[in-house]
């Protein structure tokens, strides 16, 4: 079958069409779990899903006990789910068990059980192999992922925001879902997270302003980002890489990190652009706490326009390696500063 959306999929359920079979394809946490959500509401009553949803990991050598399940009449319910996940670690089996393990697959896929939803969750799938092409093929593959490009990755965080506030009874000012995207670096659970705080710090004004992202989203790194800016600005590298790894021996996420290193920057770029600007008009201009306006300016004023959009290109491109999760995180960051500071 062909890959649909997320969106495409609701539609289908609001409908009430039968799924006999999916694959959620993708790595983004927020969009898989917003599926099983959804797909539970749809095929299993509240008050049977104790007996009537069930949860295998092909990691754990569950693929048959799965299959197992599907075919076997649920309880208290005229329809059960069934979820296998991690199902792209088959492909990583020795030759005979991976084989066995697809054999079993394509048996299900012949005569798939009428009573039975049996949702298959990869993070991605080798289409060559026969693994993928069978999914591929017998399924309803879903789309759960944001992409390799940023800017689809960032729209598609800004629209979440803006219909998460709307969930909230809140709005936002212009330019505060975009700001609340690019802080959390497109982390859509993060984004949820934020969100709540967000529009209870909004309270009776019901608009999050972007002062209040600045002010709620921004302010546990605000010291951080901006002492880093120095010492970027005055190409200190030595000291930024040290202040790096105490950061990562606190315990701070690089992805985090990156995403506030990541406003910052956009931030300074704002500046530059007010820089003959008063103190209020500046702060009002980019919607930030005085404090941080005008370290933002006397950012502007070290660090030319140039390098700070060559800093974006930079940063950008860190965000696609840390995402991909296949290189040291560390060394990103690393290679990621020292290439600011040069």
């Amino acid at each position: 079958m062909a890959k649909v959306s997320t969106e495409d999929l609701l539609a289908r359920l609001k409908k009430g069409n039968a799924v006999p079979a999916l694959l959620l394809l993708g790595e983004e946490p927020y969009l898989r779990d917003a599926c099983r959500a959804e797909l539970i509401d749809a095929y299993v009553p509240e008050a049977s899903r104790t007996w009537a949803v069930s949860r295998y990991s092909a990691d754990r050598g569950e693929t048959q006990a799965a299959l197992e399940q599907a075919q076997t009449m649920p309880m208290l319910s005229p329809r059960q789910v069934v979820f296998l996940e991690n199902a792209e670690t088959i492909e990583e089996l020795p030759e005979k068990k991976r084989d066995a393990a697809v054999e079993q697959l394509e048996g299900y896929f012949k005569d798939p059980a009428p009573f039975t939803v049996l949702v298959l969750e990869a993070a991605k799938l080798d289409q060559r192999m026969r693994l993928g092409k069978l999914l591929t093929e017998k399924t309803m593959a879903v789309d759960v992922g944001l992409g390799e490009n940023p800017a689809e990755r960032q729209a598609v965080a800004v629209e979440l925001a803006r219909s998460l506030a709307k969930d909230e009874g809140v709005t936002f000012e212009q330019g505060g879902a975009e700001d609340l995207a690019e802080f959390v670096s497109a982390d859509l659970q993060r984004l949820k997270t934020e969100m709540i705080k967000l529009s209870t710090y909004a309270g009776a004004r019901k608009q999050i302003r972007r002062e209040d992202v600045a002010a709620i989203v921004v302010a546990e790194k605000t010291t951080t980002v901006w002492e880093l800016a120095n010492l970027l600005g005055n190409r200190q590298s030595r000291t930024a890489l040290e202040f790096l790894d105490r950061l990562l021996r606190d315990g701070e996420q690089p992805l985090q990190i990156l995403g506030a290193i990541t406003w910052m920057y956009r931030k300074i770029i704002e500046a530059s652009e007010v820089r003959a600007a008063t103190g209020w008009q500046a702060t009002r201009a980019l919607g930030m706490r005085p404090d941080q306006a005008e370290l933002a300016l006397q950012a502007a004023r070290k660090i030319p326009k140039a390098k700070l959009l060559a800093g974006l290109r930079s940063l950008q491109y860190a965000d696609d390696r840390l995402k991909r999760g296949s290189e040291d995180a560390r060394a990103v960051m690393e290679f990621l500063l020292a290439s600011l500071a040069a």
